[in-house]
């Protein structure tokens, strides 16, 4: 997720707080890695001459693609192939409940309002089918400050309301949607309807709950937290809860003491002084780290959230991990153990993996699944053979619950392999084989990570400087996800052909018709078909000249070869996307649309642009995925 009003990301911020070492000791380079003809033909190889992928026939003559490739696009607008089409369902400040006012564009509304609205930059999201009602759980991420407090002449806050405002548009809405002849809209004051922000009751679970470094005055049995903030992506249960995974929520944090010494441990996770101007701290002593120096250790977690339960507490489980949470890909083991594929969003971290002591039985008792088990992190060998590497106190050092708390130093202690930013993870619902999008990564084999392990070029992570981001598969030992080994390759190597003839022009499937960069969400339709998202450079110039907006894109896991279905307006993200039971309607996340001013997405003229969710349905009524 990129910070687009100040055109950089979080990491950035990250490093401006806490800068990386510039000392490194990249001697040695994969030759390989770097060539198209040698590494890429290697590693880039489809159906039968990789893996087994997919059910299908990769060379059967019928095209599983439903659709015919759209153009890239900079238009203000949702663009869909000929034969779909797109509408609102939900947007920013639209009200939850009848005794919230309307969304109001010159004052962007109030705390009190914000509360009981739709929160702002939706992300990931779910919808659930709870007794024949269709309710929709989406993460509200961050806010545009320039746009949340643009009613202010200098964009900036000048109420504590104001602060309060931007800590409302935080956290998850949850929301029952209704159809009526294909429009999808908000059922105002449905019993489902419920705002989770930041200061809403929580649960910690797990080996970590009640440990000393979660202990605060205002919890001192550390088992008792408020709040969730900066959800990207998400998460479904077999038993029908949520998941909302806490990703950036260190840049919340600050000091009044400019003289406080922030621990290594804190540094880690890009705790510094300074926060990244949403001035938490001023309205709410949780967030100065000076007078609670353990409260950002209460943070960084996957929450399980009861979209059937209005009044269910949500819980953090510790067992999953804290670190930078993009999203958590459910899957169950042969046996029943229950997985979860996980990847810490930040330059040079880790992928993860859960696997449960105890097994999942329909109807049966879950509520251990998610506190007690084993964390793994993920080690890709040169010989496209990997491994989950455990992280138990035997190959650590660490007990149990610092494991939990201080996830990235116990990854670092197995020497799993640095990763391009792990983004979402998705599993193919008819293939036992899972992918990861790594987004980019500016610093590959320049810098060390935040922690201070080398990040050189490596087989998964092929190229220095990596401006455009990668797709990388892997198929469990014994097409069991609860395996220790796996096959891997790399599906797609985004790229720049128009621009580039070397490794920069991306993988053999990448053409001048289909060129993205920075792939970010992704998921699986029914049939099997490879879903993704894109957060990158929307600039259209340069090495991005030709790429457009951001956009989503689908893949064919068993031939590799992929095509642009949507673009976006303006400076937006694609992220999230979702399907109605029947599944004739997708649900796709636009967010921060107009991150630097250009837009006035989704209600044009001269309007404040919103974040939104919008729906994407064929012509003909058919299903869409």
């Amino acid at each position: 997720m990129r910070e687009n009003e100040d055109e950089i990301s979080f990491d950035d911020y990250d490093e401006r707080i806490n800068p990386h070492p510039e000392h490194n000791d990249f001697d040695v380079v994969v030759e390989a890695a770097i060539s198209r003809r040698g590494f890429l033909s290697g590693v880039l190889t489809f159906g039968a001459g990789s893996f087994v992928m997919g059910t299908r026939d990769a060379n059967a003559t019928t095209s599983p693609f439903e659709f015919e490739q759209i153009a890239a696009s900079i238009a203000d607008t949702v663009r869909v192939p000929k034969g779909y089409s797109w509408d609102i369902a939900v947007q920013w400040g639209d009200k939850m409940w009848s005794d919230s006012p309307e969304f109001d564009p010159k004052t962007r509304g109030t705390a009190a309002s914000q509360a009981r609205s739709f929160g702002d930059n939706n992300d990931g999201m779910a919808l659930f089918d709870i007794g024949g009602k269709a309710v929709l759980v989406a993460n509200n991420e961050y806010t545009n400050r320039k746009i949340i407090w643009g009613n202010r002449t200098d964009s900036k806050p000048q109420t504590d309301d104001d602060l309060l405002k931007v800590k409302m548009a935080h956290g998850v809405s949850i929301v029952e949607l209704a159809e009526q002849n294909g429009k999808w809209s908000p059922v105002v004051d449905s019993p489902f309807n419920r705002r989770i922000t930041p200061d809403t009751d929580m649960e910690i679970t797990g080996p970590a709950a009640g440990h000393a470094l979660l202990k605060t005055a205002a919890d001192p049995t550390g088992t008792k937290t408020k709040g969730t903030w900066n959800n990207c992506g998400n998460g479904e249960t077999p038993w029908g809860t949520y998941l909302a995974c806490e990703e950036n929520f260190n840049g919340y944090f600050s000091s009044s003491d400019a003289e406080f010494e922030i621990s290594p441990e804190l540094k880690r996770y890009g705790i510094g002084h300074s926060d990244w101007g949403y001035r938490w701290a001023k309205i709410d002593t949780r967030f100065d780290v000076a007078r609670n120096p353990n409260e950002p250790n209460r943070a960084g977690y996957v929450v399980e959230i009861d979209p059937a339960d209005p009044s269910s507490t949500p819980k953090k489980h510790t067992a999953l991990g804290r670190f930078k949470h993009e999203n958590a890909d459910v899957q169950i083991a042969v046996d029943g153990r229950i997985v979860v594929y996980m990847g810490d969003d930040e330059r040079g971290e880790y992928l993860y993996k859960y696997v449960s002591r105890g097994v999942y039985t329909k109807g049966g008792d879950t509520s251990d699944l998610f506190s007690d088990g084993t964390l793994y992190a993920a080690k890709f060998r040169a010989n496209q053979r990997g491994e989950w590497l455990p992280l138990s106190p035997e190959t650590t050092g660490m007990t149990r619950a610092e494991i939990c708390i201080h996830t990235r130093q116990a990854a670092s202690a197995v020497g799993a392999t640095t990763m391009d930013r792990p983004e979402w993870v998705a599993s193919n619902p008819n293939r036992v084989e899972s992918y990861v999008a790594l987004t980019n990564n500016k610093n590959r084999g320049r810098k060390p990570n935040a922690g201070g392990d080398d990040t050189p070029i490596n087989p998964a992570n092929p190229r220095r400087k990596n401006r455009y981001g990668q797709i990388v598969r892997w198929v469990p030992d014994n097409q069991d996800h609860g395996e220790g080994a796996f096959d891997w390759d790399i599906f797609a190597l985004a790229g720049n052909p128009d621009v580039h003839d070397d490794d920069k022009a991306g993988s053999a499937n990448i053409n001048a018709g289909n060129m993205f960069n920075s792939p970010d969400g992704l998921a699986f339709d029914s049939k099997g078909m490879l879903w993704i998202q894109t957060d990158g450079n929307y600039k259209n110039q340069g090495d991005f000249a030709g790429m457009g907006n951001n956009q989503m894109l689908v893949g064919d896991p068993a031939t590799g070869e992929i095509r642009r279905f949507l673009t976006g307006p303006n400076e937006c993200e694609i992220t999230g996307i979702t399907w109605s039971p029947d599944r004739k309607t997708a649900f796709v996340g636009i967010q921060h649309p107009g991150g630097n001013g250009n837009s006035t997405f989704p209600n044009g003229g001269n309007s404040v642009p919103r974040s939104a969710i919008v729906t994407v349905r064929r012509d003909d009524g058919m299903p869409i995925g």
